[in-house]
């Protein structure tokens, strides 16, 4: 995500270091009990991006193990998705009959449609900009060309498990946008079984890790998260735990507490869906060690895995 804009709570004081936090999260898998990994997580940092933060631990949950196949037309650091088209849903997978929206943060052309992007929608709560440019690493690796990639390996994954996917936007999707109360209503008229925005973060050097943003119960204009509030959480404890398993980046250091877990209301994406839905951070791009992650094809192909395992959990247990 941008560093202001509508996905952003204002700079906030820095906060207090704390002490260590040890996290340990328990997954089950069938036939054996997986640990979670142990992470100590420093409270520090910057609070560029300052928001309430969740204080519940993550649950157990079922997740099935997957193979990690390569994204069709990729090398293992091209970070490029083939134009063929992606895999056909299997009509005996798991997820037959399910529906995933994908959501993949911002849009390369935000840069040149300042105007477009910075006209106001409601969100429920109060109005923001239309979208926001998105942040990038320092060697000028966008995060929406980012989102995209690991959005189009995450969709192969699902349709191999037999979802229909629907991104609310691809290689062919307009200049600009879509607003995020338009990616929101993707999601609602497909009547999604679950969806996903895919982002990274511009915080501060140091602050490192991965967080899922959680919807909070908002209540209020066009914005009524109340139905959505539980299965969202338990779909993103399913997405943070596979996540985490899958490619090592520990929960952020800067916002959750060392669970990787976030809550907030002022996220018109959240607000104003009727699915539940989640946003994950994957990582922070202003930070080198991160940022050397995220620009490696062969760890966004472990990203979209861990996201894709969450997911299929969630919906082979609802």
């Amino acid at each position: 995500m941008s560093y202001a804009g509508p996905e952003f709570d204002p700079p906030q004081p820095r906060r207090p270091r704390r002490g260590p936090l040890t996290v340990a999260l328990a997954a089950l898998v069938p036939g054996a009990l997986l640990g979670w990994m142990v992470y100590e997580a420093a409270g520090g940092g910057d609070a560029d991006h300052a928001a309430p933060s969740a204080s519940s631990t993550p649950v157990p949950r079922t997740s099935p193990a997957s193979p990690r196949p390569a994204a069709p037309g990729t090398s293992p650091d091209d970070g490029k998705v083939s134009a063929s088209p992606s895999a056909r849903p299997d009509a005996t997978g798991p997820l037959k009959g399910k529906v995933v929206v994908v959501d993949p943060g911002h849009n390369p052309g935000n840069f040149r449609h300042t105007a477009e992007i910075n006209r106001q929608v409601d969100i429920g709560t109060n109005s923001k900009e239309c979208d926001t440019t998105g942040t990038s690493t320092n060697d000028g690796y966008t995060e929406a060309q980012f989102t995209l990639d690991v959005a189009h390996r995450l969709r192969t994954l699902l349709e191999r498990q037999g979802a229909t996917v629907k991104m609310t936007r691809d290689g062919d999707s307009p200049a600009w946008g879509p607003c995020v109360d338009e990616r929101a209503r993707i999601g609602n008229e497909a009547h999604a079984d679950a969806a996903i925005s895919i982002h990274a973060d511009g915080s501060a050097e140091g602050d490192r890790g991965f967080h899922v943003i959680l919807p909070g119960s908002v209540h209020a204009g066009a914005a009524d998260t109340r139905g959505i509030v539980g299965p969202s959480r338990d779909l993103g404890v399913r997405v943070a735990g596979d996540f985490l398993r899958k490619t090592g980046e520990p929960p952020s250091n800067y916002l959750g507490e060392g669970t990787g877990l976030v809550t907030r209301t002022d996220l018109g994406g959240l607000n104003l869906s009727t699915v539940p839905k989640v946003f994950i951070e994957c990582g922070n791009m202003r930070d080198s060690k991160d940022a050397a992650l995220l620009t490696s094809g062969a760890w966004r192909q472990q990203a979209a895995q861990g996201i894709s395992e969450g997911i299929v959990s969630f919906l082979r247990e609802s």
